[in-house]
């Protein structure tokens, strides 16, 4: 698996002869630079544009440059309908696309040989068999960097270990059980709320400002503390064990859109044994996708998890103001 290394010297400063000297520094400083190897995962999503945001999701780390990425599908796919001829994988294997989720009990990734693992499932997938459960929450304890989209915060209820993974999740039978609501009011503390009731609500899709409340975290150091972000389902009442996890930026969920009147995590660090998580709620669909700030933290989050560091750091021309969105055509 490919790990970025730092070092501390600076080849410029350094003789010829004590370069030559150094053995293994060569390989060493092309391994700096070596590409970050990504794996999208995907297959059973009730949010029907998945076949098309796993390749926006694809095209955007590869342009940055940083990335190499891969795809693995369960063999048993739900709500791809149309969408997957029209994005195939092109990978050679076969996919049944199912009116019901079911098991893929060949779906088994080696996360290992990976930086970051990329989760674009959604509600109701079907569960993975436990020695794939297993390898992720290894992978991921042992330092690899896991990233969580939108609806794959939906999935797995009954997985403890991917609970908290994520930090906090909704639907799929999620209640008090599964830990507090969190959130911030509107004197900007984090509450977390034991409250009884279900996790997971969402009102009308519709543009949004993002408020970021940890600036100097490397994900959203440099980028304005509010922006518009495009239309898209705002996640809301979302609970969970919310262990370890710092809330990056939140949204206001207004009541004229059925919103909590509170404010919303939007996007989301979590440390798990020595792996991190990037979690964020927003990409709901092709056009939630496009958004130039959803774009750049998603980047930034996958850069981050599988290094905690973020090189990344050019703020866009095209980043959205704290007025108006920006969108970008793929």
């Amino acid at each position: 698996m490919n790990r970025v290394t730092r070092r501390a010297i600076s080849v410029a400063l350094l003789p010829v002869f004590v370069i030559a000297a150094l053995p293994g520094f060569l390989s060493q400083a092309g391994a700096a630079d070596a590409k970050l190897r990504a794996l999208i995962i995907d297959g059973q999503n009730n949010h029907t544009a998945w076949p098309q945001t796993t390749m926006m999701t694809k095209k955007y780390l590869e342009d940055s440059g940083r990335f190499t990425v891969e795809i693995e599908r369960t063999q048993f796919t739900w709500k791809g309908g149309k969408l997957l001829e029209q994005f195939p994988l092109k990978d050679g294997k076969t996919y049944q696309d199912l009116p019901q989720p079911k098991t893929d009990p060949d779906f088994s990734p080696t996360f290992s040989d990976y930086d970051v693992v990329i989760s674009n499932f959604g509600w109701n997938a079907a569960p993975w068999p436990q020695e794939t459960q297993k390898a992720l929450e290894n992978f991921v304890d042992g330092g690899g960097g896991l990233v969580v989209i939108h609806a794959a915060d939906n999935s797995f209820a009954e997985w403890n270990e991917f609970n908290k993974m994520i930090g906090i999740g909704g639907w799929g039978g999620r209640n008090e059980q599964s830990g507090p609501y969190v959130y911030i009011n509107l004197d900007g503390e984090v509450v977390r709320d034991t409250s009884a009731g279900p996790g997971g609500n969402h009102g009308p899709a519709h543009e949004y400002q993002v408020i970021v409340r940890t600036p100097d975290h490397p994900i959203v150091k440099g980028l304005p503390s509010a922006w518009m972000h495009t239309k898209d389902e705002l996640y809301q009442k979302l609970r969970g064990p919310a262990v370890n996890m710092t809330i990056l930026a939140t949204a206001y969920a207004d009541p004229k859109y059925k919103g909590t009147g509170r404010h919303e995590p939007k996007l989301m660090t979590i440390d798990y044994g020595e792996g991190r998580i990037f979690h964020t709620t927003m990409g709901h669909d092709a056009v939630s996708f496009s958004g130039v700030g959803f774009i750049t933290t998603l980047v930034r989050g996958c850069e981050w998890a599988a290094t905690g560091d973020v090189t990344l750091t050019d703020v866009p021309e095209d980043f959205p103001s704290p007025t108006e969105s920006s969108a970008r055509e793929f």
